[in-house]
């Protein structure tokens, strides 16, 4: 049995089809194939608040594409999300009906505190120490989920509007910083130690580059080097000399900048990135349907 999830992002679009098995009674999930397409609706949403004709269109290819995968590969249960760019678009309806039209695809704009729920969905937490606190931060192109976790049990979540595509279009305000910063501190002012939980595709490319051993945290001091080791370059060289893709190059500066901030104002030292993201959150959802409605038969 193979289940699909569907991510369209504002920077880019994700399908993972993953292989579902059950064992004793517990269902999980293998990831089979993943396909993601750096569309960079963002650019389109948070300028002119619309998805251009031409982004439709190549966003409507990439849902026909997907759709025959799935098709290939016998998907059984699919899911589809839209985020941040797709939210804001004034014509984002308008998109979804098209898709459903041309794609054959369902396609469903979540808000940001859904977002946020799909994320920790993916149970990142999964493997370390549930007494202590932590705080999910999934960094994307058009906004920052942050859920906070006390004692195993979710004490607040919010969605902002600070993403890296937002940045690098100069679309991102004081206010929503400012809001993002008091979050932090309201909810972490009374903690003693909170680690970090980073997911998106820029910190994962982070972690890898910081060589910390699998499962390891990355410190703050790693990740404020990296940072500056990265900023050294300029775009063209991030590109050519240390090998990133253009569509990571320039959006991993941003990404960093919002994480070291999170960081700091949550009095974070550590973070661990176990490589999971809204794809992953998305799969195990459809798998936690199936095993309700097979309870509830």
């Amino acid at each position: 049995m193979r289940y699909a999830a569907i991510d369209i992002g504002s920077n880019a679009v994700r399908l993972l089809i993953a292989d579902i098995k059950e064992n004793d009674g517990t269902v999980s999930f293998k990831k089979n194939t993943l396909v993601r397409v750096p569309l960079r609706l963002g650019d389109d949403a948070f300028l002119s608040h619309k998805i251009s004709d031409k982004k439709t269109i190549d966003l409507v290819k990439t849902m026909q594409a997907f759709h025959n995968l799935m098709d290939v590969y016998k998907v059984s249960e699919y899911m589809a999300c839209a985020t941040s760019a797709m939210r804001e678009a004034s014509n984002g309806a308008e998109v979804v009906k098209q898709i459903k039209k041309e794609a054959g695809v369902d396609l469903e704009i979540v808000q940001g505190q859904t977002e946020a729920k799909i994320i920790y969905a993916s149970r990142a937490e999964q493997n370390i120490d549930k007494n202590k606190n932590y705080l999910y931060i999934d960094v994307g192109g058009g906004s920052t989920e942050l859920s906070l976790f006390s004692a195993g049990k979710l004490a607040a979540s919010k969605s902002f509007n600070i993403g890296t595509i937002r940045i690098l279009d100069n679309q991102d305000t004081e206010e929503s910083w400012a809001a993002m910063r008091d979050f932090i501190r309201e909810h972490t002012r009374q903690l003693k130690g909170v680690f970090g939980i980073g997911t998106g595709g820029n910190i994962n490319k982070l972690y890898r580059m910081s060589e910390e051993k699998n499962g390891s945290p990355m410190s703050l001091s790693k990740l404020k080097s990296l940072y500056d080791y990265l900023n050294s370059f300029s775009l063209k060289d991030r590109i050519n000399v240390l090998g990133l893709n253009q569509d990571r190059a320039d959006v991993i500066i941003p990404a960093c900048e919002i994480y070291l901030s999170v960081m700091k104002w949550g009095g974070i030292k550590n973070i661990f990135v176990p490589s999971v993201g809204m794809v992953d959150g998305i799969i195990q959802i459809l798998i936690d349907e199936k095993i309700m409605k097979t309870a509830l038969k």
